[in-house]
């Protein structure tokens, strides 16, 4: 059995991703369109370039999530003031009660994942995945 680092990473983030998009499936909700609205549910009006960095997925492939979510009637885009250019998106009251769902879906699948931890050890394993993830974000220098 394989116990690298990365191949446990990868084994944790795959079965998480598994529970959150069985219940997510369960809202009608379709790949990407859970973090978006976790996202907007705190940061509204955000652009789309701000929302795919956000959320770590490619800007083009944003385009076509808030497509179908703005179909399904959970967002909405607009201008803001002046600016002709960009478009805003913002949750619908139909997206509101969505992301209030998906944030029990999470919760879920924390509280699964997480279960027979301490809360020590949860904190220690949060704060280790905090500096693996510095150590891969790349800086000016790469």
């Amino acid at each position: 059995m394989n116990t690298s680092f990365h191949h446990l990473l990868m084994k944790c983030h795959l079965a998480l991703q598994r529970e959150v998009m069985a219940g997510a499936k369960g809202q009608g909700l379709t790949s990407g369109q859970p973090k978006i609205l976790e996202y907007l549910s705190v940061q509204e009006g955000a652009d789309q370039k701000t929302i795919a960095e956000h959320c770590e997925i490619e800007s083009a492939t944003v385009g076509s999530i808030l497509t179908r979510m703005e179909s399904a009637g959970l967002i909405e885009r607009r201008r803001k003031g002046n600016n002709r250019r960009s478009l805003y998106v913002y949750l619908t009251d139909r997206g509101r009660a969505a992301a209030a769902a998906v944030a029990d879906v999470f919760a879920g699948a924390e509280a699964r994942a997480l279960r027979g931890l301490e809360e020590g050890e949860v904190r220690a394993l949060c704060a280790a995945l905090q500096k693996v993830y510095a150590n891969l974000e790349p800086s000016e220098a790469d």
